[in-house]
């Protein structure tokens, strides 16, 4: 790590994600970490990453702070590492592999990105690296960091665009 976390950083550390000097409970890859990462190995890649947004489904929850966009019908996320696209927001119609932004499910309902392999992503390093709700509590990712809805909502309006997302 080359610079030093600040308290307005969203830090993991073994008990949790600390921010703002509180240790929220969370949950990350099934991989684990790693300083390695690759598609569809399910860890959670280490380093600093900057949260560069922050989606949400406007017919659930309400706009968390005024530069989150909303989550549209046939918003996806492109996880096909031969697409030019990526590791970025598609749209729908979207032949290559994606994952669906607007789920069923209130994962997604509230979601910050990173820019862990963006805006110009490596083929095969990974993508959708993103602070999201949990399953169930510390039930392990896809490689994203996951809280509690409660403690989701009560972060995202305190992140700026200078936030960062530290896992050492």
């Amino acid at each position: 790590m080359t610079s030093r976390p600040r308290i307005e950083d969203l830090v993991l550390t073994p008990t949790g994600l600390r921010f703002f000097g509180r240790t929220y409970a969370c949950s990350i890859g099934k991989g684990g970490l790693t300083a390695c990462k690759r598609e569809g190995d399910g860890a959670t890649p280490r380093g600093i990453h900057r949260i560069t947004g922050m989606l949400y489904r406007p017919d659930r929850v309400s706009r968390p702070t005024n530069w989150a966009r909303p989550i549209r019908p046939g918003d996806l996320w492109s996880d096909d590492s031969d697409d030019l696209d990526y590791n970025s927001l598609v749209r729908a119609p979207y032949a290559p592999s994606h994952e669906v932004l607007r789920r069923a499910d209130p994962l997604y309902d509230l979601v910050l990105l990173t820019n862990w392999n963006w805006p110009d992503a490596v083929a095969g390093h990974g993508s959708a690296i993103f602070i999201h709700q949990w399953r169930r509590p510390v039930y392990p990712t896809e490689g994203c960091i996951a809280l509690s809805r409660p403690d989701l909502h009560s972060i995202a309006p305190r992140i700026t665009p200078h936030t960062r997302l530290i896992v050492p």
